[in-house]
């Protein structure tokens, strides 16, 4: 295929039964397609078969076409499933309070091209990071909240996401707890970074907590959200060993490390259509 040619990825699910490979290769190639990449997986434990298919479409072909033409096949095999054009940038909404490592992490990674992500937009309840914001020449949207003005403030929100046709949502040490609502409205959307000591140390100043007890690893866990906090599918966690010598600021420096690094990895993943959803928990395709 020539390098003009239009990529595009096929993520799907379904019940494992013989012949889904042949199949989905089969509809593929009548298509005209031809397969770059080709990851599966067979979940024994569920029942379920995922795959993650990188393809390079004919000349001409759309995305829009794809869908037609593979619909027959996923019913079928009762598929949940998903065609992406590679050539399509995904929208990304930030979120952020008063901890800007793993915004500043982000948008340098978008800088450089490591992640290929538009940023339309961030959101915070506190001012500190308009300056960042504007360098980044991203706008950014102070929505301040209180336990009162948090129902309005939400719908703001959410109107930004409609406005912007956001494609995914990442709390970059957003401290506020989603509504249900919300959080039902964003499933499979967005993804939240804490520290990985959870259930111990919670509340506030969780690694100087850690340094009180002698922790001697140190980790952040990337996951997506849901109604249930800090409970949803986890996308990636990283870890980083620390000892007596380590005071708690030090500690504190370590910890956003790896929540930078964790949550960066789950964010490529999730807008290069690694990651799919298994019950509670998530197959990524490296």
């Amino acid at each position: 295929m020539p390098e003009s040619s239009p990529q595009y990825v096929l993520t799907l699910s379904c019940a494992d039964r013989p012949g889904i490979v042949h199949a989905v290769a089969g509809q593929l190639a009548a298509a005209g397609c031809n397969i770059l990449e080709s990851q599966q997986f067979g979940d024994p434990f569920t029942g379920r078969f995922f795959m993650r298919v990188h393809i390079s479409g004919p000349a001409g072909a759309t995305v829009g076409g794809l869908r037609e033409e593979f619909a027959a096949t996923a019913t079928e095999f009762g598929m949940e499933w998903a065609v992406h054009d590679l050539a399509v940038r995904p929208r990304v909404l930030i979120l952020v309070s008063k901890q800007g490592h793993c915004l500043n992490d982000l948008l340098f990674r978008r800088e450089t091209g490591a992640l290929k992500i538009d940023v339309p937009a961030i959101v915070s309840n506190h001012p500190d990071f308009a300056a960042l914001a504007r360098w980044h020449n991203v706008p950014f949207h102070h929505l301040p909240v209180t336990p009162d003005t948090k129902p309005q403030q939400e719908e703001k929100l959410r109107a930004l996401v409609e406005e912007q046709r956001i494609d995914l949502v990442v709390l970059a040490r957003y401290m506020q707890v989603l509504s249900d609502d919300l959080c039902r409205d964003l499933a499979g959307r967005a993804i939240n970074i804490h520290h990985s000591f959870l259930p111990s140390f919670k509340g506030a100043r969780p690694y100087h907590q850690a340094h009180a007890r002698g922790v001697k690893l140190i980790g952040a866990t990337a996951h997506y959200v849901t109604g249930a906090l800090d409970e949803g599918p986890i996308i990636e966690q990283e870890v980083a060993r620390v000892d007596h010598t380590d005071s708690p600021d030090e500690m504190v420096a370590v910890g956003r490390d790896v929540e930078c690094l964790a949550l960066s990895r789950a964010v490529r993943w999730h807008v290069e259509h690694r990651v799919l959803l298994n019950g509670d928990r998530t197959v990524v395709f490296d």
